[in-house]
């Protein structure tokens, strides 16, 4: 494998760094954007049913808020439950736009080297080609020592694809993880206020 990268020459080193990358996020990525810590099963139960037995509220709200994203969405409604029904959706919806935003965290850059990857892969094997082809003296070229030598200027494509395809379906995969946990944290605010404005029990 090094001798792979040795020959490949000084184009793949960008690509190397672009994989570990990638794979740093998306690891990261897979730890922090799971069900069970985005949107817990019955925290909105939970926590209206402790809201409104009232002991402690204030610490309740600060607990919601460092629980989980779908806790911070309800805490902002919680917080403003006295308001008016616009009042406690407009602070629902800035702490949504905020976690919205948490959640997509890297994914622009996960994405950046999905697109990049490839083109990476392709500058690479220009310059490598451009290499074999400038060492190549008029009259002395060997076809065999060119055909190696375009083999592996082609390793730099190949890396680049070999980066970009898991990058980019992992990109797409968290994209739609985002935003199926975003909908499902609008329906929970939803409830909340309809629940604490007694349009539900």
């Amino acid at each position: 494998m090094f001798e792979i990268v040795k020959a490949a020459g000084w184009p793949i080193w960008p690509l190397l760094l672009a994989s570990v990358i990638s794979m740093a996020l998306i690891i990261e990525r897979l730890i922090s954007l799971r069900r069970g810590k985005i949107v817990p099963a019955g925290l909105l139960q939970r926590a209206v049913g402790e809201f409104r037995r009232g002991a402690d509220n204030g610490k309740l709200l600060d607990e919601l808020d460092r629980h989980s994203p779908l806790g911070r969405v309800l805490a902002a409604g919680l917080r403003n439950v006295n308001n008016s029904r616009e009042v406690m959706k407009e602070s629902i919806e800035e702490a949504g736009s905020a976690v919205a935003h948490d959640l997509n965290r890297y994914l622009t850059t996960l994405g950046t080297i999905a697109s990049i990857s490839p083109l990476m892969g392709l500058f690479g094997t220009v310059v490598g080609m451009i290499e074999i082809f400038g060492s190549q003296a008029p009259g002395t070229g060997n076809p065999q020592q060119l055909a190696h030598g375009i083999s592996i200027a082609l390793y730099n494509t190949g890396f680049g694809i070999f980066i970009a395809i898991p990058s980019l379906i992992f990109w797409r995969h968290f994209r739609a993880l985002v935003d199926g946990f975003v909908v499902e944290m609008e329906q929970q605010a939803v409830r909340l206020v309809e629940v604490m404005h007694g349009d539900r029990k």
